[in-house]
């Protein structure tokens, strides 16, 4: 049998890839690449494959492209591992999702990824820092791809007003991975009208940056990054506004923070001005009462060994358990003076585009009843059937248009609840707890110093309101129990530090409970 003749023109196909987020144009991108491609005589397909297993919104645009021959090509509808020429990443964790998958090989894929960060759902949920390491992205990047593009494309359509798909045409362009001349790319972006002269400023740029293979390689702080850290100089001070009365209170406070050990005095200082902001200078002069008791008993149990390590964290999670998150404190920061021009800055909208916000609350009934004086909200929360009405009546999504007067007036009411937060019934289950974590702290201080500084870092696991405040409150009161159940072993510290990394690995709190098993097979040995 005569052998088979192969077919050149598959070995001609220009195979493209694009991975984007949603919001980031990758569709418009997607069209511009096709209207290229036909401009210059290239048969093309397109297709695109919508995913939300890794990252909410993440799609895959698919692109195959053939000199026209008049002959109609065959062309596949997506992407195969090892068979891609040309892989556009719109961030850098796409460009890694790409890698992972098997789309870049050193021998054929040029890849061109922005470095800027859109944090994935997975990052974001993670109870602690959940962020993936952009170096290690990049280390892969260079082994894996016959040539790595790569700079912070976000940053210059920012720049230029306009979005990200833009500057990956730019770069697309700059590369040179496909022939076709640079006036055919900036015809297809004339010709898609609005926004063409932002879209061929940020084009531009990219393109430059890309022909000159300009690489961003400046080290990401990323979380597992270890470096010398440089020496703190506390946070600046605030510039602060307002009457002379309040300004002159503000001060007398802060003159108080010399009392604290020198290691504690920034780390106290940025806690004050969050308490003060949560509430009042009033309840500044609480939390600094509090911390120089505190940081007695730290001097007491020979803290300056420790460079006073106990101090600096209650003056941290102390200030966190002060400022905890309710819903006056929540509708607060929704409905300040800065918050506008800051959304508008993020979106760069310019001065003449009109910005809408929407807001997404779901409070339940143990929100609302939160709310209520102390007295009646534990009268309410006593009475089951009281609860689930209220339930039913407020346990809904709402979405709230904050740049509306409507809604902007009612988060400016709930805000204004703060003035009487010391009677309600959340500052109360507030101060309570915190007292009886405080408590636990201090006792532990003079037997092992150590594990009373882990025991006041067990606070981190509270943040949040709402579920979020629920799932957080459940674990640290499991770590604490952990805490317990390793109380009077040298290595108590240790296993509170565990137990901590743990709650922070994932919401779920597995981690966590896996922890705790291991902690209660061999306290009940030892007990055997």
């Amino acid at each position: 049998m005569p052998p088979i003749a192969r077919d050149t023109r598959v070995e001609s196909i220009v195979k493209l890839a694009v991975m984007a987020v949603g919001g980031q144009g990758g569709g418009v991108l997607n069209g511009w690449i096709v209207d290229l491609a036909e401009r210059n005589g290239y048969a093309v397909q397109a297709t695109s494959v919508a995913g939300v297993a890794q990252r909410t919104g993440a799609t895959i645009y698919y692109v195959e492209m053939l000199p026209d021959t008049g002959t109609p090509p065959v062309f596949a509808l997506a992407p195969a591992e090892g068979d891609v020429d040309i892989l556009i990443a719109a961030e850098l964790m796409e460009a890694g999702r790409a890698i992972l998958r098997g789309f870049v090989t050193p021998e054929r894929t040029t890849l061109i990824a922005s470095t800027h960060r859109n944090l994935a759902t997975l990052e974001k949920v993670a109870p602690g820092d959940g962020r993936g390491d952009p170096s290690e992205v990049r280390k892969a990047a260079a082994i894996a791809a016959r040539e790595f593009i790569a700079f912070d494309m976000e940053a210059m359509a920012l720049a230029s007003g306009s979005v990200i798909s833009a500057s990956l045409f730019g770069a697309l362009a700059g590369s040179g991975a496909l022939p076709f001349p640079a006036e055919s790319y900036r015809d297809c972006i004339r010709a898609s009208g609005r926004g063409a002269e932002a879209s061929l400023a940020a084009f531009e740029l990219a393109r430059t940056a890309a022909e000159a293979r300009v690489q961003d390689t400046a080290p990401d702080p990323g979380p597992n990054t270890a470096s010398a850290p440089a020496p703190d100089p506390g946070p600046p001070a605030p510039r602060l506004t307002g009457p002379e009365t309040l300004r002159a209170a503000y001060a007398a406070l802060e003159a108080r923070l010399a009392r604290l050990p020198p290691e504690a005095q920034h780390i106290a200082r940025a806690g004050l001005r969050k308490v003060v902001d949560f509430q009042d200078t009033a309840y500044g002069a609480e939390y600094l009462d509090l911390l120089e008791a505190l940081a007695a008993k730290d001097r007491n149990a020979g803290g300056a060994q420790h460079a006073h390590a106990f101090t600096q964290a209650a003056a941290k999670y102390l200030a966190n358990a002060m400022a905890y998150d309710d819903l006056p404190h929540v509708a607060d920061h929704k409905t300040r003076v800065a918050r506008m021009p800051r959304i508008a800055a993020e979106l760069a909208a310019r001065p003449e585009t009109l910005v809408q916000v929407t807001e997404y609350l779901h409070p339940g009934a143990p929100e609302f009843v939160s709310l209520m004086p102390a007295r009646l909200g534990a009268f309410v929360e006593s009475r089951p059937s009281l609860m689930r009405a209220l339930d039913r009546l407020v346990n809904r999504g709402r979405r709230m248009r904050t740049d509306r007067l409507p809604s902007f007036l009612l988060l400016y009411a709930v805000a204004g609840l703060r003035r009487w937060r010391r009677s309600l019934l959340r500052h109360r289950r507030e101060r309570a707890h915190m007292a009886a974590w405080l408590d636990t702290a201090t006792t532990r201080l003079p037997k092992n110093y150590e594990h009373a500084v882990e025991t006041l870092k067990i606070r981190r696991l509270v943040k949040g309101y709402s579920d979020t405040h629920a799932r957080g409150l459940s674990k640290f009161d499991r770590a604490m129990a952990g805490a317990q159940l390793v109380e009077g072993r040298d290595d108590a510290a240790q296993w509170t530090a565990r137990l901590i990394a743990a709650a922070l690995a994932d919401p779920a709190g597995t981690a966590l409970d896996g922890a705790l098993d291991t902690i209660r097979s061999f306290t009940t040995q030892g007990r055997a």
